[in-house]
């Protein structure tokens, strides 16, 4: 299990925090042209070969490396404006599974892995990291089937507000999960249909008010999923 944690750590850091909205745009115009797309991949042999630290596991820096670029160009050659989303999960779904084959494959030569982190450790801090940015990026592909900018053009708020407010969120239903204090999470998602009341009241609007309460149910869903995975895997 401490291989597939350590290497979906990787990829969830490769993908989702060392890659820029920038370089994505570019890989997307540029396809297989763009220079991006050979940098994130090498992005990503590094940080496997740093997390694992071990030159006896060589054939999974090679495996990783070459799938992901196999995976990256295979979305980037096919998608279109419409199927984007779809894509976007197909990438995804792929990486992880190739990261199941690793895990399969070569779990029984890790006995000889300097573990500085216990397995839990690397869990929650995997759990943790998924539900920011990565989450985030997953509910904006989600939401690309609607002109969400359409719907929030006359509401003022801060620059990423929204983002910002569900990452923490979704940390902290996490943390209340883990914890074991359900009622928290009843609070919390009470709390925020308080404060949300009177702008879905005032906008008058069905869709801004749908486009709210999906959002809402994915990102504490996706919160809750998480820390029940995790209360089972520790």
């Amino acid at each position: 299990m401490m291989l597939f944690l350590k290497l979906f750590l990787a990829h969830i850091i490769g993908d989702f925090f060392l890659q820029p909205t920038k370089w994505v745009k570019e890989n997307e115009k540029k396809k297989l042209k763009s220079p991006k797309l050979y940098i994130h991949v090498v992005i990503h042999i590094i940080l496997v070969t740093l997390i694992l630290w071990d030159k006896s596991l060589w054939p999974i820096f090679a495996v990783i490396g070459i799938t992901h670029l196999a995976i990256d160009a295979m979305k980037l050659s096919f998608q279109k404006k419409k199927s984007k989303r779809l894509w976007f999960f197909i990438d995804q779904l792929s990486h992880i599974v190739v990261i199941a084959i690793c895990y399969y494959i070569f779990s029984e030569n890790t006995s000889t892995i300097k573990i500085e982190f216990t397995e839990n450790s690397i869990l929650l801090v995997t759990c943790l990291l998924f539900l920011t940015i990565p989450v985030s990026i997953i509910m904006k592909t989600i939401f690309l089937k609607w002109n969400i900018s359409e719907l929030t053009k006359n509401n003022e708020s801060l620059e990423d507000a929204g983002k910002y407010i569900g990452i923490l969120e979704r940390i902290l239903v996490f943390i209340f999960i883990v914890l074991g204090h359900w009622e928290a999470v009843g609070f919390l998602i009470t709390a925020k249909s308080v404060f949300r009341f009177g702008d879905l009241r005032e906008s008058k609007d069905r869709q801004l008010t749908e486009y709210i309460l999906i959002g809402t149910l994915i990102s504490f869903g996706i919160a809750i999923i998480t820390g029940i995975l995790y209360n089972l895997l520790v």
